[in-house]
């Protein structure tokens, strides 16, 4: 049986899609500042990645950056001598990631594909000799000086961390452990992340790289130990005696330092509500941290140091909107936050010598552009490509927060996205639940929302409970048992959009994208009498077998925040939409990419034969050049219009308590 969509199905009415406009994001700055690489979706395939240089002059013509595989490119960090540019890319949009190098030369084109197989050898001891046993998956951490950082992981879940060189093929195993991510390397200091989601540590790691023997290695926590608490990135400043402490500053610290001691900034939210930076000293006599930068509204998302270690870039996550500020060392002086031409921001990338910024900058009306900032003056520069559109679908579209309270008191917001009726009435609104589920719905670019609010829709997008934003507690308040609680928040969701007369009791639908996907089909079976349909996209309809069939790594980092598939087996299975099915009412759109190993294929399948049996109303839109994510621009678009068509043609909530023949294509 095909999984495809039904062929013989018309759209209702076009939504307003435009191809035409180029996105760009994820930039690196090269660390003498006179070139930047980025990713671009021009809306032809993949996005790509791309380099054009820098001066006083302006930006340099775009080049694309060749690498002989296929498949979106993820994340591109230029080396620390901005020789090499190395490129994180996801053939067929899996979860199976490579790696490749090529140089910043625009006359050399040759890429090469690195840390692909395992190499036979002791953890610290440089080695050629490969055992021909594939990764994986290997993502891209970054640079110690001329060596790319990387995590390859096994298809046992075993992850390596590997530094490799890319113009000889040395490796150097640096750790291997389950779970582990390598976060940075410099000079015989390592940071490893290891833990489950929400509950991430960071250890620190010394070896001598001129003694590279396992007996010399030693092993520090950063910090103490605070369950639920998650530190997952950090930056390891140099050190030596012609350097000084930067962390700790001033006497009587600076004459008591130990000068063979390890300093790191981290991103955490130890012993605190929101995440913050930390700066952490560790020496021959113990370790000690203290705060470099907080807020008591709001939490740090992310953070670039400049080379030589005299600016810090920060991005702060204030109510949903982006926040940047400059922070100097060794002063620790914060200076007054520069304004963006955007609401979020994110991908920071900074020069060695802090002077240029890189990020990307988005807004519900305008996609993500890659921006560059002169940290002196304030000045923010966009950088735009051969293509710029005036005009596009929904410009006008602004995103309105809304706070709310769950049946139990718990505080609850989301982005209201509105359209309006000629006649008044309220339109049909979507709710649409973000993956994660520790991720957080913020008012950025999304591809889905402007269309349909063109095409009447009306979309609102929550964070329940365990998303992020909100703080440690609410980001923890979901995990395991908490889930029923999660999922009756989506319920209380549809409840607060008709008290307010935003939306109409018969024409609210459900929809998200994986762990959104997993929500929605989680409100037809334990709130059947609520919405008039359902859009699953990428979803897990069947906890038990999600973990049986997912990746390893990805379920050993996920039974914190579901269950374990055996300690809590009679947990999953009652929360797995597939053994409500019989209480379904509404029709269900399910979405899903082919290439997906993160939440299978089989998930979407198994739900739609189940509903099929049942003779209720399901369908199924299948990408056979798809992963996890929908990257293509006309498979955005076609998923856009298969939405609103499937909402236009389900109007009411009384219709889809009437069970109706399954479309089906076979």
């Amino acid at each position: 049986m095909s999984l495809a969509t039904d062929s013989d199905d018309s759209a209702l009415s076009p939504v307003r899609f435009d191809e035409r406009s180029w996105h760009t994001y994820a930039p690196s700055v090269s660390p003498d500042g006179s070139a930047f690489a980025y990713i671009v979706d021009d809306g032809t395939g993949y996005p790509r990645a791309a380099q054009r240089s820098l001066s006083r002059g302006g930006v340099g013509e775009l080049r694309w950056v060749r690498i002989p595989a296929s498949g979106p490119v993820r994340k591109l960090v230029h080396s620390t001598d901005g020789r090499w540019l190395a490129v994180e890319i996801a053939p067929g949009g899996g979860e199976h990631h490579q790696v490749w190098v090529v140089t910043t030369n625009p006359d050399d084109d040759i890429a090469h594909r690195v840390g692909a197989v395992r190499t036979d050898g002791d953890p610290g001891r440089p080695t050629r000799v490969a055992s021909g046993r594939s990764f994986g998956t290997v993502t891209l951490v970054g640079w110690d000086t001329d060596w790319v950082l990387l995590t390859a992981t096994e298809l046992d879940g075993t992850a390596h961390a590997l530094r490799v060189h890319p113009g000889t093929g040395t490796v150097m195993t640096l750790d291997v452990r389950v779970g582990g991510a390598l976060i940075d390397s410099w000079k015989g200091a390592t940071l490893l992340r290891v833990g489950p989601r929400g509950y991430r540590d960071m250890l620190l790691i010394r070896r001598p790289l001129e003694e590279p023997d396992a007996e010399a290695t030693i092993m520090t926590p950063l910090l103490p130990n605070d369950p639920g608490s998650v530190t997952d990135d950090g930056y390891i400043l140099d050190q030596g005696y012609d350097h000084p402490s930067l962390v700790f500053v001033g006497p009587p610290q600076d004459s008591e330092r130990d000068l063979d001691s390890v300093q790191a900034l981290v991103l955490s939210d130890f012993d605190a509500k929101f995440p913050r930076l930390l700066g952490v000293e560790v020496g021959a006599d113990g370790k000690r941290f203290r705060v470099l930068a907080e807020r008591p509204d709001a939490g740090l998302d992310e953070f670039a140091v400049s080379h030589n270690q005299s600016t810090v870039a920060l991005l702060w996550n204030v109510r949903g909107r982006s926040e940047l500020q400059i922070l100097t060392l060794p002063d620790q002086t914060l200076h007054t936050p520069i304004p963006l031409p955007g609401e979020v921001g994110a991908n920071l990338s900074i020069s060695a010598a802090g002077t240029l910024v890189a990020l990307t900058v988005s807004s519900p009306q305008h996609s993500a552009l890659v921006h560059l900032v002169n940290t002196s003056t304030g000045e923010v520069t966009a950088v735009r490509d051969d293509v710029v559109i005036s005009g596009g679908p929904s410009t006008a579209l602004r995103g309105e927060r809304v706070e709310f309270s769950a049946r139990d008191g718990m505080p609850l917001s989301g982005w209201l996205y509105r359209a309006h009726l000629e006649d008044g009435s309220p339109p049909p609104c979507l709710i649409y639940f973000h993956g994660g589920p520790e991720a957080e719905t913020r008012p950025d670019y999304q591809f889905l929302f402007g269309p349909l609010v063109d095409a009447g829709i009306s979309v609102f997008a929550p964070n329940v409970r365990g998303s992020g934003g909100s703080g440690r507690l609410f980001s923890h308040a979901d995990d395991r048992y908490g889930r029923y609680a999660g999922i009756d928040d989506a319920a209380d969701c549809a409840q607060f959009l008709c008290d307010n007369k935003i939306a109409d009791p018969e024409s609210v639908y459900c929809g998200g994208r994986s762990y959104g996907g997993y929500l929605t089909l989680a409100c037809l079976t334990f709130h059947p009498g609520v919405f008039a349909a359902g859009i699953a996209i990428c979803g897990m309809s069947d906890l038990e077998s999600f973990f049986r069939n997912t990746e390893p790594w990805i379920a050993v980092a996920a039974y914190t925040k579901y269950g374990h598939p055996e300690s809590d087996r009679e947990l999953l299975a009652d929360l797995s939409p597939i053994h409500r099915i019989a209480e379904v009412r509404a029709p269900l759109l399910v979405v899903h990419g082919a290439h997906d190993t993160n939440v299978p294929v089989s998930e979407s399948q198994q739900i739609v034969n189940e509903l099929r049996a049942l003779g209720a109303t399901a369908k199924m839109l299948m990408f056979d050049d798809e992963g996890h994510e929908i990257v293509k621009r006309h498979n955005q678009q076609r998923m856009t219009q298969a939405i609103a068509d499937w909402i236009h043609g389900h109007p009411t909530r009384s219709q889809a308590h009437t069970a109706l023949p399954v479309r089906w294509s076979g």
